[in-house]
């Protein structure tokens, strides 16, 4: 029906994450309905961003420079470092600009279904940083799935002799959330993790 370039453009744009064949369909077609406005300004910014873009040797950030912005910024609190799994935990962070400390990036979860353990994931390089010194505190920020908790409850038992302070991001009822509409277990999980007003 489409022509090689065409179909291999469909197959390209299909494997990112969140668009099936048809997303890819469309977007294919609109890429190329609209060539000099974006389909190369696209072409462009990934060739560059394949070209520049490395992963920072420190904590596993995605940028153009190494070490990244971040753990090159002297106002950033050296003394807190947060654990998150994958770079897109720390950008979503970074938006609320509430952390001002470093980040550790696993690059994933701990998972026994899918054969990942703690050697695939960057523990051994987060471990040498505490051991270093300098690090009074470590934020578990992994997810609250199953394998995040793993990973949590690895970490939190590989840093224990450390005497490094670990704690964890808090879990439970959301900003605006209605207890009629949350589920089970955010609801075990406020309840447990109250705090006296």
């Amino acid at each position: 029906m489409v022509g090689p370039e065409i179909e291999r453009l469909i197959q390209a744009l299909a494997r990112l994450p969140g668009l099936g064949p048809r997303s890819a369909r469309r977007a294919a077609l609109h890429l190329l309905k609209h060539r000099e406005r974006l389909l190369q300004p696209l072409a462009e910014a990934l060739l560059a961003a394949g070209r520049a873009v490395v992963p920072c040797a420190v904590c596993g950030n995605l940028d153009s420079r190494d070490p990244c912005g971040i753990c090159a910024d002297p106002r950033r609190d050296a003394s807190m470092v947060c654990v998150v799994e994958e770079v897109a935990d720390l950008w979503a962070l970074e938006r609320g600009s509430a952390f001002r400390g470093r980040y550790h990036v696993l690059g994933g979860a701990m998972s026994a279904l899918d054969g990942i353990g703690p050697d695939q994931l960057a523990i051994p390089s987060l471990l040498r940083r505490v051991e270093a010194g300098g690090i009074g505190e470590v934020i578990l920020a992994t997810g609250a799935t199953v394998d995040g908790q793993t990973t949590a409850h690895y970490l939190a038992d590989r840093l224990a002799p450390s005497g490094v302070r670990v704690s964890s991001l808090a879990r439970g009822v959301p900003v605006g959330g209605e207890l009629d509409y949350l589920d089970d277990g955010t609801l075990s999980a406020a309840l447990r993790d109250r705090r006296p007003l």
